[in-house]
């Protein structure tokens, strides 16, 4: 379970609520599965703050080298798409369900996920992304357990994780899409959707927020 924070005088900043989680999980690092030392766990890495958050399952051999979410041959895969579809990777938020390497970067077990899972909770909370794009089955079954990534892909869905509303955005896991040009041109169509959906979210949300205002001035008015 993720430690309880103490009582602080003044309100932190996302940013400092991140590295506070971090700080917590390194420090019970060697209680959880695959974890021996404090630097086998990979950090998120972005804006503490971000609309759009990017989820994979969990990192690879040159992810848990540098210490460092998607920055290996599929990492970079991620990166350019993103930038190509004009997103500032400064102004994402990039993390994996599973924060250690599996050996010989096998499947997490469920056990493993559940695990850390305390820890993607918190770092949702924090972020409360506008969408959170799943990259794989792994991640994307924290949201949408019992359906296929083949038949879900691509789609946008409103799910409630944690009591709370969320919209999930599935995709197909960049190692996937480097697979073969099927693949891929899935990878690249699905990615291109992103930014219209990021802009229809926000759109709906200020109309839903002129409504409520609307709404309120009319009832005080009477």
């Amino acid at each position: 379970m993720v430690p309880e924070e103490k009582k602080q005088t003044s309100k932190k900043t996302a940013q400092e609520e991140l590295q506070d989680l971090y700080a917590q999980l390194e420090s019970v690092a060697t209680t959880l599965p695959l974890a021996t030392k404090p630097e086998d766990i990979v950090p998120g890495e972005g804006s503490a703050t971000a609309d759009i958050l990017c989820i994979g399952e969990a990192p690879g051999q040159q992810e848990a080298l540098e210490r460092r979410p998607f920055v290996g041959r599929s990492g970079k895969l991620l990166r350019k798409q993103l930038v190509e579809q004009g997103l500032d990777l400064s102004e994402l938020y990039i993390a994996n369900i599973v924060k250690v390497r599996p050996p010989e970067n096998r499947d997490p077990t469920l056990d493993e996920i559940e695990a850390y899972r305390p820890y993607l909770e918190k770092e949702i909370e924090i972020i409360e992304p506008t969408i959170i794009v799943t990259l794989g089955r792994f991640s994307m079954a924290a949201f949408l357990p019992n359906v296929k990534i083949s038949q879900v892909h691509g789609r946008l869905h409103r799910v409630v994780y944690c009591e709370k509303q969320y919209y999930v955005f599935p995709m197909y896991h960049p190692a996937a899409a480097l697979r073969g040009t099927k693949m891929l041109q899935a990878f690249q169509d699905d990615m291109k959707k992103i930014p219209k959906i990021l802009a229809w979210i926000q759109e709906k949300r200020q109309s839903e927020s002129l409504e409520e205002e609307v709404e309120k001035y009319v009832l005080q008015s009477k």
